[in-house]
């Protein structure tokens, strides 16, 4: 029977048989050439760009060069401008305040000026043909200031010679005149002092004008100056002796000696305020003229060579959009019949997967007949199809006979939970054996005791019913075979009441899994008192330090069945044929939250690969002699997982054996029965062993 359609799928199918014609056309096609031409269609885009690009890239290159060129230019007349303006500040300074170091730094500036000048713009595409106006402004700006410098020199000369020297004469005739007019009542003293103090404040206006050039130092000069020259007559009529007279004349000379050279010094001062106006200032102006000339001529030219690159750019842009935009078109339309040719069958495709996945197996897969690599897929899905069908048989074969074996663990697990039990019981037994033999003994001598004094009371009855008068050494001899007899029965009966006292609670703690605080030195002496017969049956010496004072929050059952284990384990395997030694229980804190407790004997040891398989369930080195390989398993979980420590292994072959154990002292497991084979595997944690 053919397998019935869903009326969706075969709607879907229908779609798609309507686009099977093109689609088809290119499935003949394998999926790795159509996605090649998809990527030689990009390429063929990529390369028209790149040409596109590459040529206006070569136009806008050039016009970027010529912006470029335009700006660094315009750069050049900038830092000429700024350069010509901090020389002519640096002038005015230097004329104000000469200085070494001004000058200096003004010849520097010169030559930085020239070298710009000269080699900078002089070598400038667009400003080589347009500098000679500049480079004239230049050399008048620095010629006026070879002039101006020397008129400087003829300045400070003027006032040195003419104005500085006379004035100092004068000082020395002032002084002359004060010294020959001896009293201070004289006549001469009133204009002399006018005279000195108008001499004083000549000095100070001169020096001001020389300094400053300010117009009212000037007049206050040749007022002052007026001022002495009206006093001298004036002083040579009161003039008392030659000397006076002498000396008056001779500063009514060097009076018109003064005036004379600052003369000289305002025009000269006057003559240097033109030269700076017209050489300095004029060429500084004339300068920057041409500089802004020609900083008009570059904005012109930046904005020609930008308009010429903002043109080519949006020329390349439409250019590039209008070739994208066709490229794009084509390749969006190949595309999607590309992608139509590989979705449609993915999609049937995935529907078959997705029939395969959720376990229907009964719709064969279309598309096996295609020849791409869909096809393919198509035709290794069919295959899947068949074999998850073949799969499918095999696993409800497999799944009846998993229940078949899961039922033998079950009986195996029970099985080995019997031998687990066994074990206990056996070693329950023997404890029970030798602890019977113990009590045996004080028993049966407190017995006899009784027996012998019960014999001993009737005999001094029936002495005591006869007539025969009752003697006081009889009396002693009764009285002393009654202390006799009491004392030793209640050692026999106290030695029994503490033997069945430890075994009654050895056994509880081991039949209870009661959870208890107790202290580890009473606990190890009861459970040592347990096992005193085996040590009677074996020449081994017992060596115990646990101190006191180490109390336990767990399970003292679980402590007493992991000492037991490990002290018959030790008296059945490292001294084998009643071979002779020592076994050691120490303990001692470790921290103040754990105890470590070492079981140590020196007898045989173990090589490295029994110390491998210690701990694993049912390994024993003495199986044909009974032994079931269960004791370091129980002691391995009742450590690890009830009392929640852990427990390590030392052995060397004839050296003996160490087990370390350290647990917490308050236990940290559940205190529930450990179940020893947990379906066959016990949970292992990380132990450690050393050997060598």
């Amino acid at each position: 029977m053919e397998p019935v359609t869903p009326p969706a799928e075969a709607a879907e199918n229908h779609g798609l048989a309507s686009r099977s014609g093109l689609v088809g056309m290119v499935r003949a096609v394998p999926i790795r050439w159509r996605i090649l031409s998809i990527a030689a269609l990009n390429s063929a885009v990529a390369m028209a760009l790149a040409a596109l690009i590459w040529s206006g890239a070569q136009v806008l290159g050039s016009a970027w060069d010529d912006l470029r060129q335009v700006r660094a230019s315009d750069k050049i007349l900038t830092r000429l401008e700024t350069e010509t303006g901090r020389l002519q500040n640096l002038i005015h300074r230097y004329i104000n305040q000469p200085s070494p170091e001004l000058f200096g730094e003004i010849l520097l500036l010169r030559e930085t000026v020239l070298g710009t000048l000269n080699t900078r713009a002089a070598t400038d595409p667009m400003l080589s043909g347009s500098v000679a106006e500049l480079q004239q402004a230049i050399d008048r700006f620095l010629s006026g200031f070879g002039d101006l410098r020397a008129l400087q020199t003829t300045i400070t000369t003027t006032y040195q010679d003419e104005v500085l020297v006379p004035a100092k004469e004068m000082l020395g005739l002032y002084s002359v005149i004060e010294g020959a007019t001896g009293r201070r009542e004289a006549a001469i003293w009133p204009p002399l002092g006018r005279s000195r103090e108008s001499f004083t404040a000549l000095l100070v206006a001169a020096n001001a004008y020389y300094l400053s050039l300010a117009p009212t130092a000037a007049d206050d000069a040749r007022t002052n100056l007026d001022t002495i020259e009206r006093t001298v007559p004036v002083m040579l009529e009161l003039a008392d002796n030659d000397l006076q007279r002498m000396s008056l004349e001779r500063l009514k000379a060097r009076a018109a000696a003064l005036r004379s050279g600052f003369q000289n010094l305002s025009e000269q001062l006057a003559r240097r305020t033109d030269l700076l106006r017209n050489s300095i200032d004029a060429s500084q102006a004339a300068i920057i003229a041409a500089i802004d000339g020609l900083s008009a001529k570059m904005r012109q030219n930046e904005q020609k060579a930008q308009q010429t690159f903002d043109r080519t750019l949006a020329s390349i842009s439409h250019k590039v959009l209008w070739i994208a935009a066709a490229f794009l078109g084509i390749i969006i339309i190949a595309g999607a019949v590309i992608a139509l040719s590989i979705r449609l069958p993915l999609q049937q495709l995935m529907r078959a997967m997705r029939a395969i996945t959720t376990g229907d197996y009964d719709h064969r897969v279309t598309g096996t007949d295609a020849r791409d690599e869909i096809g393919a897929m198509a035709r290794a899905v069919e295959v899947f199809r068949e074999t998850a069908i073949d799969k499918r048989t095999a696993e409800d074969e497999l799944r009846a006979a998993k229940e078949r074996a899961e039922a033998a663990l079950l009986e195996l697990n029970a099985a080995q939970q019997n031998l687990i039990d066994a074990e206990r019981l056996a070693a329950l037994g023997g404890l029970v054996a030798g602890v019977a033999h113990e009590v045996n003994n004080p028993i049966g001598i407190s017995l006899t005791v009784a027996s012998s004094f019960a014999r001993k009371a009737g005999t001094f009855d029936s002495e005591l019913r006869a007539n025969t008068p009752l003697r006081r050494s009889k009396l002693e001899e009764f009285v002393g075979s009654a202390k006799d007899a009491s004392q030793q029965l209640v050692a026999n009966l106290q030695r029994a009441a503490e033997l069945i006292q430890s075994f009654k609670q050895v056994a509880v703690d081991r039949s209870h899994a009661e959870r208890r605080q107790f202290t580890l030195g009473e606990a190890t002496s009861q459970i040592i008192a347990s096992l005193r017969p085996v040590l009677k049956r074996a020449p081994i010496t017992l060596t115990v330090e646990v101190p006191e004072g180490l109390v336990i929050d767990g399970y003292p059952g679980a402590y007493g069945q992991i000492l037991t284990n490990l002290f018959l384990n030790a008296a059945t395997h490292a001294f084998p044929r009643g071979r002779a030694g020592n076994i050691s229980i120490g303990a001692r804190p470790r921290g103040p939250d754990e105890i470590e407790i070492v079981f140590a004997d020196n007898g045989v040891g173990m090589t490295p690969d029994v110390q491998r398989q210690a701990f694993d369930p049912f390994f024993t080195t003495r199986r044909n002699e009974g032994g079931t390989g269960l004791g370091l398993h129980i002691v391995y979980n009742l450590v690890t997982q009830q009392l929640g420590g852990r427990m390590m292994l030392e052995s060397r072959p004839g050296q003996g054996t160490t087990f370390r154990i350290i647990m917490p002292r308050t236990a940290t497991g559940d205190g529930k029965q450990i179940d020893q084979t947990n379906d066959g595997n016990a949970p292992w944690p990380t132990r450690t062993m050393s050997s060598s």
